[in-house]
């Protein structure tokens, strides 16, 4: 059956089925923990759906991401703009055109594109997104620390076989918004306080990291950072003075956030998102710094997604952005892991540094046909971000060396293949950890995570005006270590240099130069009789807990000032 035949009559293409197909038969449905269904919608109600568009060319979107990333290519930073990207990945004509011929036969109204055209964001009744969308069935349903509402179908969804090579997928059906894995320790009972410190405040990072007062943004480059946030949750700019007030005495820094995109509410602070902005604030010191903050968007949408639509459609962006979102790779589609890390690819491709948290679960774990096996996070896994692990001191009350935490997130890829830029390394570790897990629990072949790690445990935050000790999880040294990039960018800039971009390739050829080594430490895994618990283990050089270790301000800086 031709094109054509299988757009005309939607209705009885619905019908029949004959000519329908599952963009996304892999995607977890299951209801996640401590969420409820209110019942079916109403079919009058609207809904806002996410249509992802085949794009054209992502290989070669991929060869210019490591020529412009490659100290040793003659391309290196020279970063593609918006435009040239949108030129590349622009969906052909004819996908243009199939696709919204289709939405307009539906009754979808007010669609909206970005620069690069390769999503569409259209509104429609619940009634016609499930004629749209056979098999779907819209339901309400709460849930999350805030009581979040979202609509979601927990049946799989078919697209027309005519869209097959036009829709990598649809969002706003099954995914659900993430939950903070943060933690919070009780505070522990310490006598005798001469000499130690009682949490990690911005003073014990600056100490720790060899930051002085001043190594900080100043104030005249076109330098800016960001941090995203996908939890129903937000910072106050009041929160952010007061910690400022209490913790940023002994160096230059802002007060206040320069740019928040998307919507802030009003409620209480979460201590997340607090935590996001007082840590990327204080060590990348001075700097303007933007907050992308996903509070007030529709039931419908899905965050992480928005966010990603919105790097799409801004042709000028911060040069740093941190984000502590992830979820287990199994628990997401093909279609829509591999779209998602081609648009990762887009941003690395404009020289844009991204950060993800490597997660709160060590090396994860869950059962596969009735055997356990660890369980990699993405975006985590992806081969286009810098993953950022966690540590914890030593001495817990003294500022001395660092050791693994045992939350830190890492291991290895199920999805993705290991990339050129970390062969080497990862072959290395292989080959030479005494404590490596059996064969069964990973993927040895796959993208290895973190790439860096930062102080993650026992953090003092500011939110809803009261200070809030012992917060963990590497939601806390994700911004941090993006502050520090930032710093890192601010002296290329002043210099004439372009920012650091997608940091791995340099990153893993220069071994991790500048970096504090972790050889300490193990993170969890699986409590059974075969690990008892233990995941991977730091050691010398790089390792799946620690990556290369963390941040030594001046070597670093040393290390990636030139070219």
């Amino acid at each position: 059956m031709g094109l054509q035949a299988c757009l005309l009559g939607l209705f009885a293409l619905i019908l029949s089925g004959k000519c329908s197909y599952s963009p996304e038969p892999d995607q977890r449905r299951t209801l996640p923990p401590g969420w409820v269904s209110l019942g079916r919608a109403d079919p009058e109600e609207e809904l806002s759906l996410t249509f992802a568009l085949r794009q054209q060319n992502v290989e070669r979107l991929s060869e210019l991401v490591q020529a412009v990333s490659d100290p040793s290519s003659p391309q290196y930073g020279k970063y593609l703009t918006l435009e040239n990207v949108a030129d590349l990945v622009r969906p052909s004509p004819l996908t243009l055109h199939t696709v919204q011929k289709w939405l307009l036969a539906a009754g979808a109204q007010k669609c909206h594109s970005v620069i690069t055209q390769d999503f569409l964001t259209c509104w429609l009744s619940i009634r016609q997104a499930e004629l749209l969308l056979p098999g779907a069935e819209f339901h309400h349903y709460v849930g999350g620390p805030t009581e979040t509402h979202v609509v979601r179908s927990p049946h799989p969804y078919q697209l027309p076989q005519a869209l097959a090579p036009h829709v990598d997928f649809v969002g706003g059906l099954h995914r659900f918004p993430p939950t903070s894995s943060l933690r919070q320790h009780p505070e522990p009972q310490v006598t005798g306080t001469v000499g130690l410190h009682l949490g990690v405040t911005p003073s014990v990072i600056r100490k720790r990291y060899n930051l002085t007062s001043q190594d900080v943004g100043s104030g005249t480059s076109n330098n800016s950072q960001a941090c995203a946030q996908f939890l129903e949750q937000y910072f106050h700019d009041s929160d952010l003075a007061q910690f400022m007030r209490l913790f940023g005495g002994n160096f230059a820094h802002q007060a206040s956030v320069a740019r928040v995109v998307g919507q802030q509410g009003r409620g209480r602070a979460g201590i997340e998102a607090s935590l996001d902005v007082q840590y990327l604030m204080s060590a990348g010191a001075n700097i303007s710094t933007w907050v992308y903050s996903s509070p007030g968007r529709h039931e419908g949408q899905e965050p992480f997604l928005q966010w990603l639509m919105l790097l799409s459609n801004e042709s000028a962006l911060p040069h740093v952005h941190t984000v502590s979102y992830g979820d287990e790779e199994d628990s997401l589609s093909s279609a829509y892991i591999q779209r998602v890390n081609t648009e990762l690819m887009k941003a690395a491709a404009r020289g844009l540094t991204l950060l993800f948290a490597s997660g709160d679960s060590g090396a994860g774990c869950w059962s596969v046909s009735g055997r356990h096996q660890f369980r990699p996070t993405f975006p985590a896994s992806s081969p286009y971000v810098t993953t950022v692990g966690g540590t914890s001191f030593q001495e817990p009350f003294l500022i001395t060396n660092e050791i693994v935490d045992y939350i830190s997130g890492g291991g290895f890829s199920n999805v993705f293949p290991r990339p050129s830029y970390q062969e080497e390394a990862v072959t290395k570790f292989l080959s030479s950890s005494p404590h490596l897990p059996p064969s069964s629990y990973f993927n040895a072949s796959g993208r290895a995570y973190p790439d860096v790690a930062a102080l993650s445990d026992g953090y003092w935050v500011v939110s809803n005006r009261v200070p809030i000790p012992w917060v963990s999880g590497t939601s806390a040294s994700t911004p941090v270590f993006g502050g520090i990039l930032s710093l890192i960018n601010e002296h290329r800039i002043l210099s004439g240099r372009p920012p650091l971009g997608f940091l791995n390739p340099r990153l893993y050829q220069q071994h991790g130069a500048g970096l504090f080594d972790v050889t300490h430490g193990c993170h969890e895994s699986c409590l059974d009789e075969e690990v008892e618990g233990q995941g991977f283990c730091s050691g010398p050089g790089w390792d799946p807990v620690t990556g290369w270790g963390t941040p030594n301000f001046p070597a670093l800086l040393k290390t990636l000032l030139n070219p």
